[in-house]
């Protein structure tokens, strides 16, 4: 049953000087809230392998942040952004690192410049070669964009990497600079895609990651690229009219297994959120003989008859799923909604910073933290809580 949520009921007032616009140094020095059982107390990131307790384990978003904007000029040398969201009908990988050409959905800035067939050049000198690239519409409509460069020894990525700027979130104002190159990025990004940070995962440090090792707790990578609708904001009041944003998942089978051994799972990021409880309606889905298992709608979770009873029983029928089809991963695309009155099916902790009023995200954390989201949000900002990609986090408990 789809809830009727509103969402004028998730607002609050943000000032904008508690949005953070540079990050802290070094990463897990930022503040840590630890919210569990009603009960709020104030810690340090740095900490966090202290809070930890038998039985956790910790999942994080591999994620990496592509330089995804790119500057071009027209014929009249008007300037024209062509933000790139996502590869057109193909694999992150297979564009990211293809030879000679590729094709991508895009935003474009100052799009009534670039005329139809209007192609737009951009030159570049890599290891001391010149290379031009050229712009050109597939579809003007849908904002597809062909790219075309000559020098077949060099991948996209590596042309991205020379001529691209990391896509800063709009409540940042102000241009990115060669800081943010590595500091939006966790230490342990390695999946190049993603066209914003999975920013729970920026207070982490090589110490903390090796500090909870040593006390014999886990950390299982999985994957899902971050899309620029993370950041789209709500205009509509009831929440399942909202457009939700399409992200592309992966999880292997070795991360599944360490799911189902896991006691207590605690998710960094709602992206580990939404991959960890999209898992369960893939294998609703699995089970129930439907379509295209591993793409997860919006509206998936209220409208599914759910006909499995446990975590045990979803994730074996996921492992068996890609044993029968000699699959070492899962790979899928989810527009999951989690909204109050959701009931979560893996997630029992969650790592996460103070997100934007009114947004989807606080939805998540509405539903995580059984409506007590006013609270905490209170709490952060009574104790000078930085809040949003490059704020303050916090360590939630069920």
């Amino acid at each position: 049953m789809i809830p009727e949520i509103f969402i004028r009921d998730f607002d609050y007032e943000l000032p904008n000087d508690r949005i953070a616009q540079t990050a802290l140094e070094p990463r897990d020095a930022s503040k840590l809230l630890v919210y569990q059982d009603q009960v709020i107390s104030d810690q340090q990131f740095h900490q966090l392998p202290d809070l930890l307790k038998d039985g956790m384990g910790l999942f994080y978003n591999d994620a990496k942040v592509i330089p995804a904007r790119i500057f071009a000029k027209n014929e009249h040398n008007a300037h024209i952004e062509i933000f790139l969201l996502k590869p057109f009908q193909t694999e992150y990988f297979k564009a990211l690192n293809s030879t000679q050409n590729c094709q991508w959905e895009c935003l474009v800035g100052h799009k009534k410049k670039w005329k139809e067939d209007s192609i737009l050049d951009l030159e570049l000198t890599i290891n001391n070669q010149n290379v031009k690239l050229q712009f050109s519409w597939v579809d003007r409509v849908k904002n597809t964009v062909q790219i075309n460069w000559e020098n077949a020894q060099f991948r996209f990525i590596e042309l991205l990497t020379t001529i691209g700027e990391i896509p800063l979130p709009p409540y940042i104002k102000r241009v990115a600079d060669q800081n943010d190159s590595t500091r939006y990025q966790t230490v342990y990004s390695n999946t190049e895609g993603s066209v914003a940070a999975p920013t729970a995962g920026l207070h982490f440090t090589e110490a903390v990651m090796q500090n909870i090792v040593k006390k014999n707790y886990t950390m299982t990578p999985l994957t899902l690229h971050v899309s620029a609708g993370t950041f789209l904001p709500v205009s509509v009041d009831k929440a399942e009219e909202h457009p939700m944003h399409e992200e592309y998942f992966s999880i292997s089978l070795d991360a599944l297994h360490k799911l189902r051994n896991t006691n207590y799972p605690i998710a960094v990021g709602t992206t580990t959120v939404r991959v960890l409880e999209s898992l369960h309606w893939c294998a609703v889905k699995i089970k129930s003989n439907l379509e295209n298992p591993f793409v997860i709608d919006k509206l998936d979770p209220y409208t599914l008859s759910d006909v499995i009873s446990n975590k045990e029983e979803a994730i074996q029928i996921l492992i068996s799923y890609l044993n029968s089809k000699n699959l070492i991963e899962i790979g899928g695309v989810t527009s999951i909604m989690i909204m109050p009155s959701y009931e979560f099916k893996f997630i029992k902790g969650l790592i996460t910073n103070f997100h934007q009023p009114k947004s989807t995200l606080l939805l998540l954390i509405a539903a995580f933290t059984n409506g007590h989201w006013k609270a905490i949000y209170q709490h952060a900002l009574n104790n000078n809580y930085r809040f949003l990609s490059y704020g303050d986090s916090s360590l939630l408990l069920r």
